[in-house]
């Protein structure tokens, strides 16, 4: 089993044809992921080679569900094109849409993650490198091949500490890695994966990768300690970052005493979860913990 994405999952691709989306619909495929279209109303009726695949494109979400029974849909265009291809996704029923563009406007941003929600489409970022259910799909820009299939689920707002963990934590292995983006506004939250990752029986424990910026890190411990039955280790990413300063994704930033790494760790350290203070040394409680229950 795996969490929002699995082997069965029907991935369409909107953006397909750009150099972005070309690329990682390359490496979705590769991953195992079934792809079964693109999305581009300029080049509808035509397909895509990917290898031995031909891929279909069609002139929206609708037509591919319509088509193919998609289920999916990985959002790869321009910031100025996303508020309207999430609507059209949700328009069209998506199930799960994940938002790999960054730089969108948070009234966009706003706007969609609310539009989706109303209509029943769990929503992935914006701004984030996607999931992955390792051995079974794929869906966004994380690398297939730095991990393999295990029983560790992952909640992170960094990508590129998503991918470190992923590596770090290689020989253990995956059910699913969710990067749920670090913006101000995103459609999917610790909480929602914590929930979704203490429901699945082929997980046994969580890792939760936060950072400086917003309650969301302390509002996550609060459901630990009262919804959580697993055990969950944590990484928090800014300790050393300036007061007011912007330190990579758009929500990364403390004002005064709220959203600090140390407040986070606390947060999360009163709830029983078990905090590293370094990637690798988080890894290392994962294995401790594992090795406590076998």
């Amino acid at each position: 089993m795996a969490v929002y994405l699995t082997k069965d999952s029907k991935v369409l691709v909107q953006g397909m044809t750009g150099g972005e989306g070309m690329k990682h619909t390359r490496r979705m495929i590769a991953a195992g992921t079934d792809v079964v279209g693109g999305v581009n109303p300029r080049k509808a009726g035509r397909t895509v080679d990917f290898g031995d695949r031909a891929v279909p494109v069609f002139g929206s979400v609708a037509d591919g569900i319509r088509s193919t029974g998609a289920d999916v849909t990985v959002v790869f265009v321009p910031p100025a094109f996303a508020k309207s291809a999430v609507t059209e996704a949700a328009d069209a029923g998506i199930g799960l849409a994940v938002v790999i563009t960054e730089g969108i406007p948070v009234h966009d941003s706003v706007a969609f993650t609310t539009y989706a929600r109303a209509r029943g489409t769990r929503l992935i970022g914006p701004n984030c490198p996607g999931l992955i259910s390792p051995g079974q799909s794929n869906a966004g820009i994380i690398p297939a091949d730095i991990t393999k299939p295990g029983r560790v689920g992952l909640v992170s707002k960094s990508g590129t500490l998503t991918y470190q963990l992923m590596y770090e934590l290689r020989d253990v292995g995956f059910s699913t890695c969710v990067g749920i983006g670090g913006d101000p506004v995103v459609g999917t939250s610790h909480i929602d994966c914590l929930a979704a990752f203490e429901d699945d029986p082929d997980t046994d424990l969580v890792v939760l990768i936060g950072e400086i910026g917003g309650d969301a890190e302390e509002r996550a411990a609060a459901y630990v300690r009262d919804h959580v039955t697993k055990p969950v280790v944590g990484y928090i990413a800014g300790f050393t970052a300036p007061e007011g300063r912007t330190m990579g994704h758009a929500g990364a930033i403390v004002s005064g005493s709220s959203g600090t790494a140390q407040a986070k760790k606390e947060a999360l350290e009163a709830a029983g979860v078990r905090v590293g203070s370094t990637p690798t040394g988080t890894a290392q409680l994962v294995l401790d913990l594992l090795g406590n229950r076998t």
